[in-house]
């Protein structure tokens, strides 16, 4: 028998807010301003990764990858450059909506 269909599909989303949406979640945001390597780790850790990772371009290439989500290499080494802090805040939020949703 010829398989016609393949298993499963999987379609690319966006972060579930975007790069300047401060005040969706102004605790995140705080955090970020205040502790900004605190925020870095606590990030690492959700993804079960090295503390040094949290605030890297690739912990984020590392997370759009593992929950399809669009972008590129170039993308994230260019937001994290121009707004570390936002794409920082950005990943938490988004780690933090996963959560709640049951699918981190």
């Amino acid at each position: 028998m010829a398989v016609t269909t393949q298993p499963g599909r999987y379609t690319a989303s966006d972060f579930q807010t975007g790069l300047f949406d401060v005040f969706n979640d102004c605790g995140t945001c705080c955090y970020g301003t205040f502790c900004y390597p605190c925020l870095g780790c606590n990030i690492a850790s959700d993804m079960n990764e090295c503390c040094l990772c949290g605030l890297s371009m690739s912990i984020r290439s590392v997370y759009r990858t593992k929950y399809n989500i669009n972008g590129s290499l170039c993308n994230d080494f260019m937001v994290f450059m121009c707004c570390p802090m936002c794409a920082t805040c950005q990943l938490k939020r988004d780690i933090d909506r996963r959560k709640q949703q049951g699918i981190f």
